[in-house]
């Protein structure tokens, strides 16, 4: 007789070519974390992300009250952390309200990560709604540079949504800047310092080799092994250390006031793999547990139908895809080159 167990596995919406990817033995805990890419719409189009202004977008995208479904599932599941990501959350029209929904579920985190082009006129709203964290991508302090960067992104707009955010009373603001050999890695103390005075936290990352990132790592890669090298006048000679249950930046002090650090986010020269705790949802509702593959489970249609308790059985089978972290080495392998990041939140 068949096992119905295994038959149910089996009917299951599962993407990806799964036998290419070494599987955990086990899936461990259930996932803590999760990134959400409430759409995968922007008004930027860096060149590490998209390929043109002109790339289409997904057809299929969750509407608002699948998204309720889908937190409610993933707070059954034991996710306790949560941030929205893109496209550009900001440009969902109802990202107050999807805001405001995940803090009445009661979280223990809920972060955002932004362009922050719309952040003047949003920070208190979300502030109020009761998100908790912000952070903001900024690649330049030049204009100029940053709509080249961008394809036609606004440096002023997204300097006043970053005051906004401080005036709000968002604490720790970080700020995450790819570093692209010579285009902006003669930037890196300007822009240190100028986060410093304002008591920001800035990141600095590595360009990984996925999507488009992986047609400039050849010749734009900066080391984070590099970038501290240059920082090096204005750090501690300590050893970079991660924010526990954070991600996975490893942080160093200033030397001039260890009150200010400075963080880092390899993914290149160093894989994460190992202790990686987080689960994806696509803006189509796809459940990814890696970022560096396509595998997944299409929970879509359970969110739509408002069935919170098949996408927790979907969340458990995606988590069981988990990559096998000490020999998978995330956006290195050879299957992130053909991953759209904006499709699933970076």
């Amino acid at each position: 007789m068949n096992d119905p167990a295994v038959e149910k596995r089996r009917s299951l919406p599962m993407l990806g070519a799964r036998a290419l990817v070494p599987k955990r033995a086990s899936a461990g805990p259930p996932p803590r974390s999760v990134r959400v890419s409430v759409t995968d719409r922007c008004d930027f189009a860096c060149t590490y992300c998209r390929p043109s202004r002109n790339d289409g977008y997904a057809d299929g995208r969750l509407m608002t009250p699948a998204w309720k479904t889908m937190f409610e599932a993933l707070r059954r599941a034991g996710v306790r952390r949560v941030r929205l990501t893109g496209g550009e959350p900001l440009v969902h029209p109802e990202i107050v309200a999807i805001v405001a929904h995940l803090s009445s579920l009661g979280f223990e985190d809920l972060a955002l990560t932004t362009n922050a082009s719309q952040l003047a006129r949003l920070a208190r709203p979300l502030r109020d709604a009761g998100l908790h964290r912000v952070n903001v991508s900024i690649d330049t302090l030049d204009p100029v540079r940053f709509r080249e960067v961008t394809r036609g992104g606004d440096l002023d707009a997204v300097l006043a949504g970053i005051d906004a955010a401080i005036e709000a009373g968002f604490s720790p603001i970080k700020l995450n800047t790819v570093v692209l050999r010579g285009v902006n890695d003669d930037e890196l103390e300007r822009i240190l310092l100028w986060a410093w005075e304002r008591r920001l936290l800035p990141r600095f990352l590595e360009v990984m080799p996925i999507a488009e990132g992986a047609k400039l790592v050849a010749e734009h890669l900066v080391t984070a092994a590099e970038m501290r090298r240059a920082l090096a006048a204005h750090l501690l000679a300590e050893e970079a250390v991660t924010e526990p249950g954070l991600g996975p930046a490893k942080y160093v002090r200033a030397r001039h006031d260890p009150g200010l650090r400075v963080g880092f986010i390899t993914g290149t020269s160093d894989t994460f793999c190992e202790t990686c705790d987080r689960l994806r949802v696509s803006s189509t509702g796809v459940l990814r547990p890696c970022l560096a593959t396509d595998d997944g489970v299409d929970a879509a249609a359970p969110a739509r139908a408002g069935d919170a308790e098949t996408i927790v059985e979907h969340i458990g089978l995606a988590w069981s895809m988990k990559p096998d972290g000490t020999v998978w080495k995330g956006c290195t392998e050879e299957t992130a080159a053909g991953v759209s990041m904006r499709a699933i939140g970076g």
